[in-house]
């Protein structure tokens, strides 16, 4: 008999990547390619479309049986009915009806959507940290990658909300840090993810970034040891305690999971986090607490464009 895959597809505000995942999590093929999101969907969604297929016809040519179609994308959205509705780092697609235009070319295979925060909280709950860890049943996932969501799992159960908001934590306002140096901040995105670092570079060292940067360079120049990289990463992380703290003292997890650059920069940010989320949140609440990066690492992203795919399926 033919395996069994799923074929995810995992749209970033940079990249987007079609995957092939088999149910137990391991990839078995991956393509990426840039995201403008400035371009409307229906423009960039033949593109989307080919590599879709083409990953499909690869599977198959290997004797495999792809089940389903699982896309996992920037929110805020609606999962039931296919729709993103407006995320701010893809313009292009507000109000863009995925699944139907995915189905429509696809009829032979369901399609599911999730918001990208929820797939990955649900990705490392089965697949990641949840696999060390019997019994986990509140963790929040946080991505702090271009941007900043998070899925919630409580009681075992992933939490939506009665809007589908539940986790949209861009212009989530959280304390200030007793130690911030930049104390200027809107919303926690702009401290506590990639965009964040950024923001912050340019504030605390506008002679050596007096634009703006990339992402990735002040993230290269902060693993390398620079210290001006070092200290916008350690105020990153001082921001990303303070709304650790605020969600502990709401929701009271046993575990925060932080994706993304959480998993290259590592302690970089994580210990400045953990130190001020012990300062701000109830010590109780903070005692039941680790914060962690997330495990699946690298492989986060393939696996949860196959979530919508493997929790619509009932697997």
């Amino acid at each position: 008999m033919a395996v069994e895959t799923i074929i995810g597809v995992d749209v970033g505000g940079t990249k987007t990547a079609v995957v092939e995942v088999n149910p137990a999590g391991e990839t078995l093929q991956r393509v990426s390619h840039p995201t403008d999101g400035a371009i409307p969907f229906a423009t960039t969604f033949p593109a989307l479309a080919d590599a879709i297929a083409t990953t499909i016809a690869s599977a198959r040519a290997g004797g495999r049986s792809p089940l389903a179609i699982g896309i996992a994308a920037p929110g805020p959205l609606h999962a039931g009915r296919g729709v993103v509705v407006d995320p701010p780092n893809l313009p292009g697609w507000h109000g863009a009806h995925v699944t139907a235009a995915v189905s429509s070319r696809f009829p032979a295979l369901p399609v599911f959507l999730e918001h990208d925060a929820k797939a990955g909280a649900l990705a490392e709950w089965r697949f990641g940290v949840g696999r060390t860890r019997p019994g986990l049943e509140h963790m929040i996932f946080l991505v702090y990658g271009t941007g900043m969501g998070a899925g919630i799992i409580v009681g075992g159960k992933l939490l939506r909300g009665a809007s589908e908001t539940a986790g949209e934590l861009a212009t989530f306002r959280v304390p200030i840090p007793d130690d911030a140096r930049v104390r200027d901040v809107r919303g926690w995105e702009d401290a506590a993810s990639g965009r964040g670092l950024v923001c912050l570079a340019h504030v605390m060292a506008p002679d050596r970034w007096p634009g703006r940067p990339e992402i990735h360079d002040i993230v290269s120049a902060a693993l390398a040891g620079d210290p001006a990289a070092r200290a916008v990463v350690t105020e990153s992380g001082r921001w990303l305690g303070s709304g650790m703290a605020a969600l502990v003292d709401v929701l009271n997890p046993q575990l925060i999971v932080v994706g993304s650059l959480g998993v290259v920069l590592g302690d970089l940010l994580l210990a400045p986090a953990r130190e001020s989320l012990g300062r701000a949140a109830r010590p109780a609440a903070v005692a039941a607490c680790e914060v962690v990066p997330a495990a699946l690492g690298e492989h986060l992203s393939a696996v949860q464009a196959i979530m919508p795919a493997l929790v619509g399926l009932g697997r």
